[in-house]
């Protein structure tokens, strides 16, 4: 694995705490009903994004993900900007505004989306690989879903496919403790997800997805045994998020004190403390890397809001294409 420096300790740092108050400020658009339809913020998971990137070839690997989907698509190269203004709805956006904030995707950064079907990216990040294996590109995908899609049929039909075939496939169930406000407790008769790996023989097993160091050993080793050949593996990265499941969610499933038990071992405190620890940075260091942040949040903000809406006939192009077909008497 490629070694965890003071370098890599200070862009965790800022590329998290950078997430972090992109979609704090997304929640305050929201209010501002500038962002529109649903919103669903990663605020506590970043550990999982930052450790996952390290372990990856940008070059090659890809990656699949649901509809918390804001901050994987900046990690993996796609302007921020972009991404503030599609959620906004502007056409300067990663999909010209028209995907808004559950679709975002960037096939020239590996990102296939952003899926709004609770679990449907399950088997379409098994095809990815499918992809890379027929045709040798030596990529691995990392496909992630939530604990409620865990739940879901298609995942045990990926599974079946992506050990027969031995598809370079990492699939990751980030479990932040509720399916919208149903607890994992609730959905089934265990709470060890990973081991829904175990009736495909498929090597699986949890991880600690508040700690950045543990995300990247862990995913370093499943990518690995997939470049190899040897087939995909099951990672449940045990996370927590600590705003609801989408900004109209009340919360009334669980405490304040709970959500402050597990700000304790908040993902960003905790590399923060290792920078301070370690002397890889001076408080005045740090202010300067927080200030950067900041800037950074208002450009996309000021890009976003100054960007143009599209015009109406755009949505027209991205449906359907207009064709004579010789069996009809009438355009389509």
């Amino acid at each position: 694995m490629k070694e965890i420096t003071k370098e890599v300790y200070l862009k965790w740092y800022e590329d998290m705490l950078f997430w972090r108050k992109f979609e704090d400020k997304l929640a305050a658009l929201y209010i501002q009903q500038k962002v529109r339809g649903f919103l669903h913020l990663y605020n506590g998971q970043e550990a999982v994004l930052a450790g996952a990137l390290h372990a990856m070839d940008l070059s090659k690997d890809k990656m699949i993900t649901a509809y918390r989907n804001h901050v994987q698509p900046i990690g993996m190269g796609v302007d921020p900007r972009k991404v503030m203004a599609e959620l906004l709805g502007k056409a300067t956006g990663t999909s010209q505004g028209l995907g808004g904030s559950m679709h975002i995707f960037s096939k020239e950064h590996g990102f296939y989306g952003g899926h709004g079907i609770v679990g449907a990216q399950i088997p379409v990040g098994a095809g990815i690989a499918f992809a890379d294996k027929y045709f040798e590109t030596g990529g691995v995908t990392l496909t992630y879903f939530g604990d409620g899609a865990a739940r879901q049929g298609s995942l045990h039909e990926a599974f079946n496919m992506a050990m027969l075939w031995k598809l370079p496939v990492v699939f990751i169930v980030e479990n932040n403790g509720y399916a919208m406000g149903t607890s994992v407790e609730r959905t089934a008769n265990h709470t060890d997800i990973w081991k829904l790996g175990l009736g495909y023989e498929m090597p699986c097993g949890p991880v600690d997805g508040m700690n950045p160091i543990k995300v990247a050993e862990a995913m370093h080793e499943a990518m690995e045994r997939a470049r190899k050949g040897e087939g995909p593996t099951f990672l449940e990265m045990k996370t927590y998020r600590y705003r609801g499941h989408s900004m109209s969610d009340a919360q009334h499933y669980r405490t304040k004190d709970e959500v402050a038990e597990y700000k304790k071992i908040d993902p960003i405190t905790q590399v923060l403390n290792v920078i301070k620890e370690k002397g890889y940075a001076t408080d005045e260091e740090v202010e300067v890397i927080d200030a950067r942040v900041k800037s950074l949040v208002s450009e996309c903000e000021q890009f976003a809001e100054e960007s143009p809406y599209p015009d109406p006939s755009v949505m027209y192009d991205v449906v359907y294409e207009q064709k004579d077909y010789p069996f009809l008497s009438h355009k389509l």
